[in-house]
């Protein structure tokens, strides 16, 4: 590799406490983030959004982080004071959460939510920050921005909506995007859309992409690397063009419950779990496929 990874996490681990003692919701994770688009896979309660939440200290007491180490481009993001992680969160490292419809605040009009965002880590004038939210709109193929700029998030459509998080996590131009299943509830047609969008926004701007999802298919076609999760764990590493040639048992239980068309089955096999997945060897790539690609 010839660039150092824009974020590398060693042996990450988010606990909380519980009646029954303290429960890991992420166990040791351990990755590199180059400049490519990073698939994270796993059912739900993996730990796939606690790894990107506990990467921008978004995890709340009583849950604690803690890792071997966590940096930033060679900067130690572990531990910081929530003042200095302010400085992080959306001017190098932003996350386009599911719904968009939770995380708009519904009585700003989307210019101000976007320009309040930029404005927060640029530090620019109002007007060259109403410009901005033009162009980041314009960016996300937004047609008439003047009207969506005056307009609630009530009055636009769940597409619509993706693109405008989209145009406001990428304005203040991180280095790194976390997009927590971003088109899961979208249609297909807009969902390709809005993938497109993301795919053109990180690869002219040579950003790392984190991007979580359950649908393997769409990691396959859309990601360069995969990490599979299991249990709050990192199961399995891989190029994303070999995800259906996986060797571990969980990935293969994953990819054949899943339905094709080309093979129809009167009734999908049920994935039977193994106690030895939860504290088990991860599967590594071959080293040809271990390093982060580049876009």
């Amino acid at each position: 590799m010839t660039d150092a990874p824009l974020l590398s996490v060693r042996d990450l681990r988010v606990t909380f406490p519980t009646r029954q003692g303290s429960f890991q919701a992420v166990r040791g994770v351990s990755f590199d983030l180059g400049r490519e688009r990073l698939g994270v896979v796993g059912e739900s309660g993996s730990g796939k959004s606690m790894t990107g939440r506990a990467i921008l200290g978004l995890v709340r007491p009583p849950g604690q982080v803690a890792a071997t180490s966590m940096t930033l481009e060679g900067e130690s993001i572990l531990n910081l004071s929530d003042r200095q992680m302010r400085k992080i969160r959306g001017g190098r490292i932003s996350m386009v959460m599911q719904d968009p419809k939770f995380s708009l605040n519904p009585v700003m009009t989307v210019g101000q939510q976007i320009i309040e965002a930029y404005r927060l880590h640029a530090k620019a004038p109002r007007a060259a920050a109403r410009q901005k939210a033009l162009e980041m709109l314009q960016a996300v193929q937004i047609r008439d921005p003047e009207r969506v700029m005056n307009a609630y998030p009530h009055e636009v459509s769940g597409g619509m909506g993706q693109r405008i998080m989209i145009a406001m996590m990428l304005a203040p131009d991180p280095r790194i995007l976390i997009a927590d299943e971003p088109t899961s509830a979208l249609d297909v047609s807009v969902r390709t859309e809005v993938l497109n969008i993301m795919d053109r926004l990180v690869r002219d701007r040579g950003m790392g992409l984190i991007f979580v999802s359950h649908d393997l298919n769409l990691v396959a076609r859309f990601c360069d690397r995969v990490l599979i999760m299991y249990a709050g764990r990192i199961v399995e590493t891989l190029a994303a063009k070999d995800l259906h040639n996986a060797q571990h048992p969980y990935t293969r239980g994953l990819l054949s419950s899943l339905p094709r068309l080309e093979a129809p089955m009167e009734r999908l096999p049920v994935l039977q779990r193994q106690d030895s997945w939860r504290d088990g060897e991860t599967l590594m790539p071959h080293a040809d496929t271990d390093l982060p690609g580049g876009l």
